[in-house]
C-alpha cells in the first residue's frame, strides 16, 4: 500500500525527520486572543472554547488575566478547575497581580516586563536596573508559592542582546521554569528569531518557549522556526487573532509540526475545524476564505485541471500529508468559471442524473457562461442547466 504524501518524503524537499525534538502547543486564545480589537469573549465563550481546547489535548491553557476584573478572575479560577491542561495565568512583575493569578488557582504563572529600551523607557516609565529587580522579585514571588513559573522579556526581538542575557541570568538564578521568546511586534524573521532562540538557550536553564505575532505574515514561520531551533513550546491562538495582525495560527503549527516534520504533538487534530468554527463566532472575527487549514478555500477545487487531479487522487493538487479529515473537515468540488467537465459530471451524478459524455458538455458549457457574470453556481442552477439539456435522473430522490 502507497504511504501517503510519499512524494513529499521522498521528493525535492525530502529531509530526515529529526529536525524538531519536542513540540509542546501553548493556546493563547483566551488571553493575547481576546486582546484582538473589538472582540470579547465572555464567561460561558472562554468555559466552552477552554473545554474543547482541553478535549484536543493541547498542553497549556492561558486562561487570561486574573487582575484584570473579578468576571475574569473567576472565569480563570473555574477552567483552572475543570481542565486537565496545565492551566495559566498572565501577570505584570507586579505584586498584586501574581497573588491574584496564585489565588485563581492556576498551575503556571506567566510573569512579564518589558526590556526593549523604548518600552522601558515610554510604556513602564522605569530603568533597566529597575526591571532587573522587579523580574527577580516576580518570579521569586510565584517560586516561593511553589508553582511554577515563566518569565517574558517581552519585546525581545528589539531588546539589546547584553541586557537580555543580563535578565535572562538573572531570572535563572531566582529558579525560572520557563522562558517566553516574544516577538512583541512581529519584526523577526525565521533565520533571525532561530538564531534568538539559540542565543536564549545559551543564557538559561530554563525550558524555552516562543511567540510571535504576524505583522509581516511570519508569525507560524517564527514558531516552527522555534522548535527546529530548540525550543519546547509556541505560544498559539485559534486562527490566528491576536494584537493587531494577531498571533501564529494554532492550526498551522499544529498541522506544520505533525504533517511537514513527522512530530506526534499528542493533540487530536480533527477537532480543529470546529474549534476554528466556534472561535470565529466567539470572536466575532470571520476567517478569510483562503485562510491555512481552516480557510473555505483550503480544500476547494475549481480549476479543471485541478479537480480532475483531484476526483482522481486527492494528492495531485493537495499537499497530500495534511488532508481535510484530519482537521475534521471536508473536500469540496466547486462550480465555476475554470469548471472542468469532470468537476459538471461529478456534481451531476451526485444529484441524481445520470448524464451522457455530450450532455457533461453541454451543462459544462452553461455553468461557465454563467460564473462568468460573477454569478455563483447553485445546487438549484446545476438543477436548472441539467433539466434544459434534458439529463435523465437515475432517482427521483436527490442524494446529499
Amino acid at each position: 500500500m502507497r504511504v501517503r504524501g510519499n512524494g513529499f518524503f521522498q521528493g525535492t524537499l525530502a529531509h530526515n525527520n529529526d529536525e524538531i525534538d519536542d513540540a509542546r502547543i501553548f493556546d493563547t486564545t483566551l488571553r493575547d486572543g481576546e486582546q484582538t480589537p473589538r472582540t470579547s469573549f465572555d464567561y460561558d465563550d472562554k468555559r466552552e472554547i477552554a473545554a474543547l481546547l482541553d478535549q484536543m489535548g493541547v498542553h497549556v491553557i492561558e486562561a487570561g488575566f486574573p487582575a484584570n476584573s473579578e468576571a475574569e478572575f473567576e472565569a480563570v479560577q473555574d477552567i483552572a478547575a475543570d481542565t486537565s491542561a496545565t492551566t495559566c495565568g498572565l501577570a505584570r512583575v507586579v505584586e498584586s497581580d501574581i497573588d491574584a493569578a496564585l489565588d485563581a488557582g492556576v498551575d503556571l504563572v506567566h510573569v512579564f516586563a518589558s526590556t526593549s529600551d523604548v518600552q522601558i523607557e515610554d510604556s513602564m516609565h522605569a530603568t533597566r536596573e529597575e526591571v532587573v529587580e522587579r523580574s527577580v522579585a516576580a518570579v521569586e514571588q510565584v517560586t516561593d508559592a511553589g508553582v511554577e513559573v515563566m518569565y517574558s522579556p517581552m519585546d525581545a526581538t528589539r531588546t539589546d542582546p547584553e541586557y537580555l542575557q543580563e535578565i535572562l541570568e538573572a531570572v535563572d538564578e531566582v529558579g525560572v521554569n520557563w522562558v517566553n521568546i516574544p516577538d512583541t511586534v512581529g519584526v523577526a524573521t525565521p533565520s533571525r528569531f532561530a538564531d534568538l532562540v539559540r542565543f536564549v538557550r545559551e543564557h538559561t536553564d530554563a525550558r524555552v518557549d516562543v511567540h510571535a505575532h504576524d505583522d509581516f505574515g511570519m508569525a507560524t514561520a517564527n514558531a516552527v522556526e522555534g522548535f527546529v531551533a530548540g525550543a519546547h513550546q509556541a505560544q498559539v491562538s485559534v486562527n490566528g487573532i491576536g494584537e493587531r495582525a494577531g498571533n501564529a495560527a494554532l492550526e498551522e503549527v499544529v498541522m506544520a509540526v505533525e504533517s511537514l516534520f513527522g512530530v506526534d504533538t499528542g493533540i487530536d487534530t480533527t477537532y480543529i475545524a470546529e474549534l476554528s468554527r466556534i472561535v470565529s463566532e466567539k470572536a466575532d472575527v470571520p476567517v478569510p476564505a483562503n485562510k491555512p487549514v481552516v480557510g473555505d478555500n483550503a480544500f476547494s477545487h475549481e480549476s479543471g485541471i485541478h479537480a480532475a487531479g483531484v476526483i482522481e487522487n486527492a494528492e495531485t493538487f493537495e499537499p497530500g500529508v495534511m488532508t481535510p479529515e484530519m482537521i475534521g473537515a471536508e473536500r469540496s468540488i466547486v462550480l465555476g468559471k475554470h469548471t472542468g467537465t469532470n468537476a459538471v459530471r461529478q456534481h451531476l451524478e451526485e444529484a441524481g442524473y445520470e448524464p451522457t459524455d455530450d450532455e457533461v458538455v453541454a451543462v459544462t458549457k452553461r455553468v461557465k457562461e454563467h460564473a462568468s457574470q460573477k454569478r455563483r453556481v447553485t445546487t438549484d442552477d446545476l438543477h436548472e442547466f441539467a433539466e434544459d439539456v434534458g439529463i435523465e435522473r437515475a432517482s427521483t430522490e436527490v442524494r446529499a
